[in-house]
């Protein structure tokens, strides 16, 4: 196991590499800061002054070899809008955009598992077929355009939810977390379930797809010969071998839920790195974009090396050795 996770951190930290090289090249290319961040009345020795302040006087190649002997001490660059370190922007977000993927990905577990088994263990009901036909309407439909309608219906015409903003926070450990108060509960709840339904309707479809493919298979029909209970054949025999390819899934797709709620916090005014991500974008905020990608790149290693390491537990004849790199 300790080879494992060696040759994973080894993999990582290459593949780390290569994005901030990628990353920190085309964000170098698609314009200069600085004509965005001084005052357009600004004489040319102003510009000269600081653009060398900001070290965008120098070649790219030396502001990247600069960018990287920092970042191995933990300094990620300072933010050309706000003057800060970008780390530390960035942490600041992290905890309202972590607890949005979170309760997303609570909410497409805790529905979409049952209704894939449902879907799955009565293929042919009626109940089973509009399951799968709403599946299909969340695959189709804009984020864009069901958290603008869940914002009309719930906050316009209803007025039972708030439309915008994170809510009341405390203090959990050093990090100001919104899941501990009603009314951060109230503000989350539009915001995740907009997050939520694509993710939702690909662990419906997934666990359906496992069922029935468990449900033709001999320990099945076995089980079945023996008398075993049906809800037993279920949680034991069909929902445990299907846990593996859902649990795969459901990993990678929390990562996404972080790397790419940018439009649902757009839309909800959720205050996480999505919408720190827009605003730097907007001013070519280069060291908070390199930084937060940087960052969601570290996540997604993380949690990849964590499903792998969860396999072990699934299923004990998956050995880390053998595992994906």
């Amino acid at each position: 196991m300790l080879s494992f996770v060696v040759r994973r951190l080894a993999q990582s930290l290459l593949a780390l590499l290569v994005m901030s090289a990628l990353v920190f090249v085309g964000v170098y290319a698609i314009g200069n800061p600085v004509d965005i961040l001084i005052n357009p009345q600004a004489d040319q020795a102003e510009i000269a002054r600081v653009t060398a302040s900001l070290g965008l006087d120098r070649p790219v190649w030396e502001q990247y070899g600069n960018f990287v002997t920092a970042a191995l001490r933990g300094d990620l660059g300072n933010s050309f809008a706000a003057n800060v370190p970008a780390l530390q922007l960035i942490l600041q977000r992290m905890p309202a955009t972590v607890e949005l993927a979170l309760a997303a990905m609570i909410i497409a577990i805790v529905i979409g598992l049952p209704l894939g088994l449902w879907a799955g263990l009565k293929p042919d009901s009626a109940a089973a077929k509009s399951i799968m036909a709403g599946s299909i309407l969340g695959f189709s439909l804009p984020t864009f355009w069901v958290g603008l309608m869940l914002i009309m219906i719930f906050s316009v015409w209803l007025g039972w939810l708030p439309s915008t903003g994170r809510g009341a926070t405390v203090d959990v450990l050093g990090l100001q977390l919104s899941l501990f108060t009603r009314d951060g509960w109230l503000h989350l709840l539009m915001p995740a379930t907009n997050l939520a339904l694509f993710k939702l309707s690909l662990l419906i479809r997934l666990t359906r797809a496992g069922t029935r493919e468990a449900m033709l298979q001999d320990y099945v029909r076995f089980a079945r010969a023996k008398g075993v209970p049906e809800r037993r054949v279920v949680s034991i025999h069909v929902l445990k071998n299907i846990l593996i390819p859902i649990v795969t899934v459901a990993g990678l797709e929390f990562g996404s839920l972080i790397a790419f709620a940018i439009v649902t916090e757009t839309i909800f005014a959720w205050p996480g790195m999505g919408k720190l991500l827009i605003d730097s974008i907007n001013v070519l905020d280069r060291p908070v974009i390199v930084a937060y990608l940087m960052i969601i790149v570290f996540l997604f290693i993380l949690i990849n090396l964590a499903v792998d390491i969860l396999y072990t537990a699934l299923d004990p004849r998956v050995r880390l050795s053998g595992a994906r790199a």
